[in-house]
């Protein structure tokens, strides 16, 4: 039998260890212990340092590992403690998508910009690491959004992002991700509307462990990682992992030849548990990453029902790549990015009498932002335009846990975020700008415009849930927080810098790049949440359950010039969700068949979204009007023979605006407002995703075994801005990647594998941007590569 042991949500001390290994072995059928030959996978998502390495130690005991439970049998039992006690995630009514390690290495996962590739309901907006995006059942499309949190949280070992881009590393020490769908908050962290995506490092442990891998692939790939791991001295532990990846790109830039969507990145993460007692324990973390790239290089994809983009282009004696298939790009300047991040946290744990626990979860964490953006072509219009970004901030959280058991069991918290922003947008043009846009001469040629910002963010909160075991069969969880935030914030423009001008031209440019102050602008708000949830287990294999919840998320300051709008218009109201849920989670057949399947209707009222002011050419943020998303999803593991595991997940998702009248019109339309009311018309919400992978291993020789993994992933079309135009639609697209490899299981352990993504060379487009006179610009996905990666351990 496979049984595998996942903690979520909960730090779990290591007195607790018997326990959990009686319960796994309880599980698996055993007396007293596991079996040797069951296999045996650790997924510790929130855990504290401490529970993990009781966890792993008692495993370790019964002679199983997780490397060898991966590829030696399939994943029936999922162990959780999100309410506070051991019981398998089967017996959680909510539903939860976990990516252990053997899955993301087996798809060679490592950025999040390709998670959609694996989890259900989700979709990643991505340029680069500023203009990023997660959106969970079509809400959260809001990039570049510096005023503003996203509508999805994401966490890194318990400590909130607030910049998605935060995000964008290589993540190539990861235990497990973990997706909650629906509104957040009364459990951990910051309050968010759509979801949460909980990324979670490994920890250190204190058996020795030294890991050095490499790997090389086509247009340049090559990526190193170097891991080491092991007991610094009685009761403290340490790990210790480096990367550095390089990729030269996939899209060839025809001005010089050269390739773009490519660059270096590298970083460093190091940790210390320090585990004395079963009462006490602190994992402290630092890391540092940092990035040099030409990502954010897109793609022409239309010049809208006009056509002008492409008139003007030829008035100035050039053309971008009128064909996105080309994979080309016609650029004298180019893309660059530039972005150092890090930061430092701390995670105490305390037991106390009656196995009552405190948590307390320090951190602190910077992003710096360097772009550099091109006109798109070949000749001297645009030198250069974007927005950098400087971002720190700090926050702490404390969480009170009763004791397990118990027929009431509950979880009391507090949490503060503190955030300092500043950012620059900023404009330098070359001498040909005046005739491409159609401006007087001098207005706009050679005028350079700096526009500087800051923001301010104090944001408390207080939460609590509970859960009341009323039967061994019914269990009614409540709970609620309420979040207070103080926003401040000023955007100015200097006045622009350019040759001497007087008149109309004079005004041509102060009405484009005139100076603007506005004060400092301020925003304080309260934002309830709350969840009440029913679980009921018709028998020890199908639970059924249903929840309400009611998620906000304050409203934000855009940090950017208004254009039309005005002043007011940089003040972007609350997000208030609505959500029913119901489901059944279910296991067949001897535990070799999971099926999870449930029903979810959510209305939005204020959805915050990216929109375009063409008039000003900049993104800002706006309320756009009320929502409904409402569809299906599946879930289903199976494992019909030892050493195959089969996964799939799909979701039917139908979002469309119940009340949105002033919406931005698409070029095709020559209104100043649009109404999308009743529409399916959100920004990259599929209607259908589906994602299908299958593992399998095989003993291969003596001390050899061999493994094939496959994974499928479809998306279907979709509106790629908030315009709603039909020149920005998003085809529907699928992506299958394969590897296949051999790896010893006696003796020194080394892994070899073979990979090829986007093997059948699908061309795709992950995201859609509005530009210059009502023409549209592309993300295009990686094109197959194929590569091979060596690993060793000694």
């Amino acid at each position: 039998m496979a049984l595998a042991v996942l903690a979520l949500a909960q730090p779990v001390q290591s007195h607790a260890a018997a326990a959990i290994a009686t319960a796994v072995a309880a599980a698996a059928g055993a007396s007293g212990g596991i079996a040797a030959d069951d296999a045996v996978t650790i997924v510790a998502t929130d855990t504290s340092a401490g529970g993990a390495a009781a966890i792993g130690a008692a495993i370790g005991a019964a002679g199983a590992s997780a490397s060898d439970a991966a590829y030696a049998g399939a994943v029936q039992t999922v162990l959780v403690t999100t309410r506070r006690r051991v019981e398998s995630s089967q017996n959680v009514p909510t539903p939860m998508s976990v990516l252990g390690e053997d899955v993301l290495d087996g798809s060679r996962t490592y950025r999040v910009q390709d998670l959609p590739q694996l989890l259900p309901s989700t979709t990643v907006n991505y340029v680069h690491a500023r203009q990023m995006s997660f959106a969970v059942r079509g809400l959260g499309n809001n990039p570049a959004s510096d005023g503003l949190e996203g509508s999805v949280g994401v966490y890194l070992d318990n400590v909130y992002l607030a910049r998605p881009g935060m995000a964008a590393f290589d993540a190539l020490d990861i235990a497990q991700l973990e997706l909650l769908r629906g509104p957040q908050g009364t459990l951990f962290g910051k309050n968010t509307t759509a979801g949460v995506l909980n990324i979670a490092s490994k920890k250190p442990t204190f058996n020795t462990e030294r890991i050095a891998d490499l790997s090389l692939g086509q247009y340049g790939h090559k990526q190193g990682r170097f891991v080491l791991n092991g007991e610094l001295a009685d009761g403290v532990a340490g790990r210790l992992t480096a990367y550095a990846s390089r990729d030269d790109g996939y899209i060839t830039n025809r001005y010089d030849g050269g390739k773009v969507q490519g660059g270096d990145r590298n970083g460093v993460r190091a940790q210390v548990l320090v585990e004395k007692s079963k009462d006490f324990n602190l994992r402290v973390i630092a890391d540092y990453h940092e990035e040099d790239s030409n990502n954010g290089t897109l793609v022409f994809y239309s010049a809208g029902p006009s056509g002008r983009a492409l008139t003007q282009a030829k008035l100035v004696g050039a053309s971008p790549v009128p064909d996105p298939k080309e994979r080309a790009v016609n650029l004298d300047t180019g893309s660059h990015v530039a972005v150092h991040q890090g930061g430092a946290s701390a995670e105490a744990n305390w037991t106390f009498a009656g196995d009552a626990k405190l948590t307390s979860v320090t951190a602190y964490r910077f992003w710096a932002f360097t772009p550099q953006n091109d006109d798109g072509l070949p000749v001297p219009v645009g030198l250069n335009a974007g927005a950098s970004t400087r971002h720190k901030q700090f926050t702490q959280e404390l969480r009170w846990a009763t004791p397990s058991g118990q027929p009431l069991e509950s979880v009391f918290g507090a949490y503060y975020y503190r955030q300092k922003l500043s950012n620059n947008s900023f404009n330098v043009n070359g001498p040909l700008n005046d005739l491409y846009n159609g401006t007087p001469a001098g207005a706009w040629s050679n005028v350079t415009s700096t526009a500087p910002a800051w923001l301010d963010v104090d944001s408390y909160a207080l939460f609590a849930q509970s859960t009341w075991h009323a039967t061994p069969k019914l269990d009614v969880t409540a709970g609620a927080r309420v979040t207070y935030e103080d926003k401040s914030a000023r955007i100015t423009r200097n006045a622009p810098i350019g040759p001497a001008v007087t008149g109309a031209v004079l005004a041509s440019r102060n009405g484009r790049y005139g100076a603007f102050d506005s004060g400092v602008v301020e925003l304080s708000q309260n934002s309830p949440t709350a969840l009440l949830n029913v679980g009921y287990k018709v028998n020890p294999d199908v639970l059924l359950y249903s929840s309400l919840s009611h998620g906000e998320k304050s409203g934000g300051i855009n940090l950017s010039v208004p254009g039309a709008g005005g002043i007011a218009s940089l003040l972007v109201g609350t997000e208030r969700a609505n959500a029913f849920e119901a489901g059944v989670k279910s296991q067949w057949f001897d535990n070799n068949l999971q099926l999870n399947g449930n029903v979810y209707a959510t209305i939005v009222h204020g959805y915050q979204s990216n929109a375009y002011d063409p008039v000003s050419r900049t993104s800002y943020l706006t309320n756009a009007g009320d929502v409904r998303t409402r569809g299906v999803e599946l879930e289903l593991v199976a494992t019909p023979t030892r050493g195959l595991t089969l996964r799939s997940n799909v979701s039917f998702n139908d979002a469309s605006y119940l009340a949105y009248t002033n919406a931005p019109c698409p070029p095709e339309r020559s209104a100043t407002f649009c109404d999308l009311s009743g529409r399916n018309a959100l920004v990259n919400a599929p209607r259908w995703i589906a994602n299908a992978s299958a593992q399998y291993a095989h003993r291969a020789g003596e001390g050899l075994q061999a493994y094939v993994n496959a994974n499928y992933s479809y998306r279907g079309a979709t509106y790629g801005t908030l315009d709603a135009s039909e020149y920005s639609k998003i085809p529907a697209y699928s992506i299958s990647n394969f590897s296949l490899g051999l790896r010893s299981t006696r003796g020194a352990a080394w892994d070899v594998s073979l990979w090829v993504k986007n093997a059948f060379d699908k061309h795709y487009y992950t995201s859609m941007w509005n530009s210059n006179f009502g023409s549209y610009n592309a993300v295009i996905g990686t094109p197959r590569t194929v590569g091979v990666t060596g690993r060793y351990e000694f």
